[in-house]
């Protein structure tokens, strides 16, 4: 869980339903996390963890209206919003007489339901709601170090962090994807005096030429077609706090300018507006592209390149700080443990020569991916073979090129060989789409005609990098 917003915990064994919440409240800035039964819900809300809580009525575990009475009971102001998927006045009138803040029935618009939330965190009393943590942290209240490693490095990035926080510098962090970037812009917002305000991530990689204009500053009712009435942009809701432009490469040339103008004036449009809209916000941006040398090339703004340049900061890859591996995988180990109630004692000699031989061409995304998989299949100890799940090589033996290192082809069922050589393939393409498009994931998306949220699922996945490189990992 991230803690860049106000924290919402979704209550419902739906897993599809828990999945499309949870990115609509994150889009929008929450910081939210998910309990699929009700004993886990009780045990969250006791830990003092939700600013508002989005529950179902009929939850596994311990009846919907069973966890409301007990959230009302350790915390009377906190917003609960019940959801059901069977509408009716009698379960209405209990929830509001337990103490709910509505009673939402599914399908519910997308819209309406997180300005629902928006709406009852804001309405929530002041002095009740917890108070900002100081301090740089990046999961849960754990330290960066405890988080990244303690690489010489790492320490680096983290006395920058510290250097930079309490001012209101614009930031540039740089660096290969799955390297920490995120967690980066979160510490710096945490340990500022704008901590008691969201964070608001946007990824430009993800939008739309044609929406990315109305995506960071809002449109007015009427504005173009399907515009209902007046939604806040990015910006907006920022307001007071810090705005994070992820991917800030992929932004389109023609919104450069207009983002340069808001930064300096502390003043823009909504789409089809007329009136000025005034913000208050610092602002974040990352990348894992050589922004100077696309200015060169003309493909992004010199002017706003020098604004963004007050600070920079550079994560490094995993490759180059080696001595962070074996922290980090003992990490992601008792993590795994606790997700999945296993007892996994740790790696034997052999896995964690494996660990410290690998490129990581995915740097720590790609190690965590692995680590849990590797913990879902081990049983006392990971072996090296435990680690090999999903990488590219070549199985011994076949002409073929799917996935596992060393190991033969021999016992492994026809269907397994083709799953493996998919995985393989997939991994592949997508390595050379990336390339085509200097790491544009919405670019790729429309190139291999499928989904925005397909392409970074299987980039996170396969632990692939967006820069420039051969399929070893190794940069050309």
């Amino acid at each position: 869980m991230t803690e860049s917003g106000p924290r919402v915990l979704i209550v419902d064994d739906e897993r599809d339903f828990c999945e499309i919440v949870f990115r609509l409240l994150k889009r929008d800035g929450f910081a939210p996390v998910v309990a699929h039964n009700g004993e886990k819900a009780r045990e969250m809300i006791a830990s003092g963890m939700p600013d508002a809580v989005l529950l179902d009525v009929r939850v596994p575990g311990a009846d919907g209206f069973e966890v409301l009475r007990r959230a009302k009971e350790l915390n009377k102001d906190l917003p609960v919003l019940m959801i059901t998927g069977y509408g009716g006045l009698d379960g209405a009138v209990q929830a509001f007489k337990t103490g709910a803040y509505d009673y939402l029935t599914k399908p519910i618009n997308n819209r309406d339901l997180v300005e629902k939330v928006r709406e009852a965190i804001a309405k929530r009393p002041v002095s009740k709601k917890p108070q900002p943590r100081r301090g740089i942290s990046g999961e849960s209240s754990l330290p960066l170090e405890e988080i990244m490693g303690a690489s010489d490095a790492i320490l680096k990035v983290i006395s920058d962090v510290r250097l930079v926080a309490a001012s209101d510098f614009t930031v540039i962090i740089q660096g290969e994807t799955g390297t920490g970037k995120e967690l980066i812009a979160q510490a710096i917002h945490q340990a500022s005096l704008r901590s008691k305000y969201p964070l608001v991530p946007l990824d430009c990689g993800a939008i739309p030429e044609s929406l990315f204009e109305s995506e960071l500053f809002g449109y007015e009712k009427g504005a173009f077609t399907g515009a209902g009435g007046r939604t806040s942009g990015k910006f907006e809701m920022a307001h007071g706090g810090t705005l994070f432009l992820d991917e800030i490469a992929n932004m389109p040339l023609n919104s450069q300018s207009k983002l340069l103008r808001a930064i300096q004036e502390r003043t823009f449009y909504r789409v089809g507006g007329r009136d000025p809209v005034t913000v208050d916000v610092r602002l974040i941006v990352a990348t894992n592209q050589d922004l100077s040398a696309k200015v060169e090339r003309g493909s992004f703004s010199r002017d706003l390149f020098y604004r963004l340049s007050e600070f920079n900061i550079t994560v490094p890859p995993l490759r180059e700080r080696r001595e962070d591996i074996i922290h980090l995988s003992n990490r992601f180990l008792k993590a795994t443990n606790t997700e999945l109630n296993k007892r996994v004692r740790g790696f034997s000699d052999s896995a964690l020569s494996t660990l410290l031989s690998d490129p990581w061409s995915g740097n720590v995304r790609e190690l965590r991916s692995v680590v849990r998989r590797a913990v879902l299949q081990a049983g006392d100890l990971i072996e090296p073979e435990h680690l090999t799940v999903g990488r590219c090589d070549t199985i011994t033996g076949l002409e073929v090129a799917p996935v596992v290192g060393e190991a033969s082809w021999e016992g492994l069922s026809l269907k397994e060989i083709a799953r493996r050589s998919t995985i393989c393939v997939e991994r592949r393409v997508l390595i050379q789409v990336l390339r085509k498009t200097k790491g544009n994931k919405a670019e790729a998306a429309r190139i291999l005609q499928i989904d925005y949220k397909t392409i970074h699922t299987k980039i996170k996945q396969y632990g692939i990098t967006l820069y420039p490189e051969d399929d070893d990992g190794k940069k050309k």
